[in-house]
């Protein structure tokens, strides 16, 4: 029988980066086989720094291609509903998920932390989140792992009954933690950057939800430290992807 004591409720994301190939350089060597054929390999071994105006110019010109030829797979814990936004990326990016029809799905909830705005104001397409009060946050973390104590019991009944997982796992909220390897390029970085993250200098604005903006910063940290250059060109023409 679940406890409230054997669930694990979370407010955070995990994002690890697993493996990449990646620098700024890879950008160089693409765009200049366009005017050196094979000998724009030896951009590889060369300081890219000497040619970060080129990467600055395909930045603000728009030319995309050359921020392909690179990858990076991240490992990413967060809650489904943050995966199932994160999916509506597809152009560049690959996914694996866990599965629930082949493992017995773990406790682990999501539960805001005390740094999470909770309460909208506005209408559609015009409105803002403002602080809770110590009694909304109260109340959103004891309501959800009083729903998440019986879903999880309820899953574990159907389990026990001998029922497939994959019609068990039909009893759990989209607040339960799943985990995925995510692949993408730096271009389709960018776009979802834009999209799923709010900053200062973006020029166009994003309103993106909480959670997955969580996991956006997360991943924009780990690529800044493998492609500086085209990190500082990317913010530097407002954070729209090329």
């Amino acid at each position: 029988m679940t406890t409230p004591e054997s669930l694990t409720l979370r407010g955070d994301v995990t994002v690890e980066l697993v493996k990449s190939s990646a620098s700024d350089a890879d950008v160089l060597f693409a765009a200049r086989v366009s005017t050196l054929g094979e000998q724009s390999l030896d951009e590889l071994k060369k300081d890219p720094e000497r040619s970060k105006g080129l990467i600055n110019y395909l930045m603000r010109d728009r030319h995309g291609s050359p921020f392909e030829h690179n990858s990076m797979t991240f490992f990413i814990s967060a809650p489904i509903f943050v995966f199932r936004e994160f999916m509506r990326h597809r152009v560049g990016w690959s996914y694996n998920e866990e599965s629930g029809r082949y493992r017995e799905l773990e406790p682990v909830f999501y539960v805001p932390d005390a740094s999470r705005k909770l309460v909208q104001e506005g209408r559609p397409g015009k409105y803002v989140f403002v602080e809770g009060s110590p009694a909304q946050h109260e109340a959103v973390r004891g309501t959800l792992a009083e729903s998440y104590e019986q879903a999880y019991a309820a899953y574990q009944k159907l389990l026990a009954e001998g029922v497939a997982r994959e019609v068990a796992r039909s009893v759990l909220p989209v607040g339960l933690f799943s985990s995925m390897y995510a692949t993408c390029n730096a271009r389709s970085l960018m776009h979802f950057l834009g999209l799923r993250t709010q900053h200062e200098l973006a020029k166009v604005p994003s309103f993106p939800q909480r959670e997955i903006e969580m996991v956006g910063e997360k991943m924009e940290a780990e690529w800044a430290r493998l492609m500086p250059l085209t990190y500082a060109a990317f913010n530097g023409n407002g954070r729209v992807a090329p």
